[in-house]
């Protein structure tokens, strides 16, 4: 059997590194070159660079290893190294010169997913339709120019565990994202296609911008995407937006499955009426969109 999507729950394939800072076929979008506040506290946003340098490949990192990905001099690192050491966000590995973070961290997940009435909404949907179709659906959310896994239920068929809540993949290159543009404004997906970088994910990863846009297009028409072998070779996923009451999608919804058992055109046929019903269900039951 294929490997599942790492939209729907599988191993991404591996994209060509680009050098810090770039984004390849777009126009970079730096929030640190637009002017701040005085009220911006620049420490405190170090010392999410230092947590967030553990975003990479790399569970262990000494603090020359730390520095570097969190682009910030020796001396600043050992100080935030140690206050988040201290705090109980990052622990020192026995017997090395390495850190890692704590489960700590996950306090603020928790917290996140807890509070998040949208999840509620939608879980007992995606539950049952991986229950009745013994597949794997997710509820994602749009987070800048990526979509962020925000509940996640794995179905009968799924051999890798690569995807967890909070994963995320660009927006443009998944059945889940281009739902939620579909009924985004045009300027928005505009902004949002100059802030992601096209590096190609697959061989089949669709990255020509007037290509993306007619694929956003035609999802609008039906009230569904679906996206083939994007993210993972062997990977079909099928997408509905949900909607709130002044018509702009939330989130997404997404049945993930495998192309040795499923076909694009059976995958549409069959799954495009379980992601539409349930997202209008949810839309309803969230934002009372469809009201009479």
């Amino acid at each position: 059997m294929a490997r599942s999507s790492r939209e729907g729950g599988g191993r991404p394939a591996k994209a060509k590194a680009a050098k810090a800072g770039e984004k390849p076929g777009a126009k970079t979008t730096d929030k640190a070159d637009e002017p701040r506040s005085s009220l911006f506290v620049g420490s405190t946003e170090k010392a999410f660079q230092v947590l967030h340098a553990f975003d990479g490949p790399q569970r262990h990192m000494t603090l020359a290893d730390i520095a570097r990905a969190a682009d910030l001099d020796r001396s600043a690192t050992q100080r935030l190294v140690y206050t988040l050491e201290t705090l109980g966000y990052l622990k020192r590995i026995e017997g090395t010169r390495n850190y890692g973070l704590t489960s700590k961290v996950l306090q603020f997940s928790h917290s996140y997913l807890k509070a998040n009435d949208l999840i509620d909404r939608a879980s007992p949907y995606l539950l049952e339709i991986s229950r009745n179709l013994g597949e794997t659906t997710n509820l994602h959310e749009l987070d800048g120019h990526e979509v962020v896994f925000v509940a996640r239920f794995p179905g009968a068929h799924l051999i890798n565990i690569d995807i967890v809540i909070g994963s995320r993949l660009p927006t443009f290159f998944t059945a889940s994202g281009t739902a939620i543009l579909s009924a985004l404004p045009e300027e928005e997906r505009l902004a949002l296609l100059e802030r992601t970088p096209l590096a190609p994910l697959t061989p089949f990863t669709v990255t020509d911008p007037k290509a993306l846009f007619e694929r956003v297009r035609v999802a609008a028409q039906r009230g569904y995407a679906v996206v083939m072998n994007e993210t993972v070779m062997g990977d079909i996923s099928v997408a509905a937006p949900i909607i709130d009451e002044h018509g702009r999608a939330v989130a997404a919804i997404n049945i993930s499955v495998p192309t040795t058992r499923w076909t694009r055109e059976r995958a549409e046929a069959e799954l495009a009426q379980h992601v539409h019903v349930a997202a209008t269900s949810i839309s309803k039951s969230k934002f009372n969109r469809y009201a009479a």
